[in-house]
This record gives C-alpha cells, sequence and structure tokens, in this order.
C-alpha cells in the first residue's frame, strides 16, 4: 500500500513548536525546508520536507512541548544534504545557533550542529568519504538488509 500523506519505509519524526506558522516560515528559510501541507483551522500540522526528508510539525498537546518551553531537548535529527558546506553557510548567514562547527567525523560525515528557534538540535551531513563501522570502532551486531 502506498499513502502519500506518510512517506513508505521511512522514519517520520514529529517535533512540537509554540508558534506552527513561524516555524514552517523558520525552517524554510534557514534550513531550506519546504511545505508540503497543512491542516487544521487554526493550523494545527504541517507536513515539511527537504529532499527525501520528511517531517511532521505541530503545536503543543498532552504530555507534548516545544525544547524552547521543556527547557531540554530529548532528541535529534540528521539530516543529509547533498552540499553541506552551503547549507551551512546559508544556516550562518540568518543567524541560527550552531552549537557544532562543519567537521569530518571519524565515521566519514562532513558535518555540522545548529539548534532551531525553539530549541531542537539538527545535524546536517554529507558523505565525506566511505567508512566500514569496524575502522573507527563499531561493531556490527546484525548488517543492514
Amino acid at each position: 500500500m502506498n499513502n502519500r500523506s506518510v512517506p513508505v519505509s521511512t522514519v517520520l519524526p514529529h517535533l512540537v513548536y509554540r508558534d506552527l506558522v513561524k516555524a514552517c516560515d523558520w525552517l524554510a528559510r534557514v534550513f531550506g525546508f519546504k511545505e508540503h501541507f497543512r491542516y487544521g483551522q487554526p493550523v494545527s500540522g504541517i507536513q515539511m520536507f527537504l529532499g527525501g526528508a520528511v517531517i511532521m510539525i505541530s503545536g503543543p498537546r498532552e504530555r507534548t512541548q516545544s525544547p524552547a518551553v521543556a527547557g531540554y531537548n530529548t532528541q535529534m535529527l540528521t539530516i543529509v544534504v547533498p552540499n553541506v558546506d552551503a547549507h551551512y553557510a546559508r544556516t550562518r548567514q540568518e543567524g541560527a545557533t550552531i552549537w557544532e562547527e562543519l567537521h569530518v567525523t571519524i565515521y566519514g560525515e562532513r558535518q555540522y550542529g545548529v539548534e532551531d528557534l525553539d530549541g531542537h538540535r539538527w545535524l546536517f551531513a554529507d558523505h565525506a568519504r566511505d567508512v566500514s563501522p569496524e575502522e573507527w570502532g563499531a561493531t556490527i551486531v546484525n548488517p543492514l538488509p
């Protein structure tokens, strides 16, 4: 079955923001996300995408809250982009809070870390080189399909 509202074989993160419309505009302007759809009156959810990455954003509900209100973060998202250097330059130019400078990791990614307007932490990356997990100290328990 194919459902155009939920990507197949993909993790679809749901992020909570205090102001959905403001968050949508910010994510588009700073990170380059595009809005796919929104629903509710007033708006209660917006689906956005950047390349093949899709996210849902919503307002606070029972037992959910923005990190800006909660005072802490419980997850981080990694988005692979085709040109992380250009993405980094754009994000920095827009004044976003960079918490990890652009660098190449031991596992072969060129990446940087940034915090969005509500305190969600993101890593944006591009593949710098092909490195097997064993080369940097990981142990493979189950091979990927």
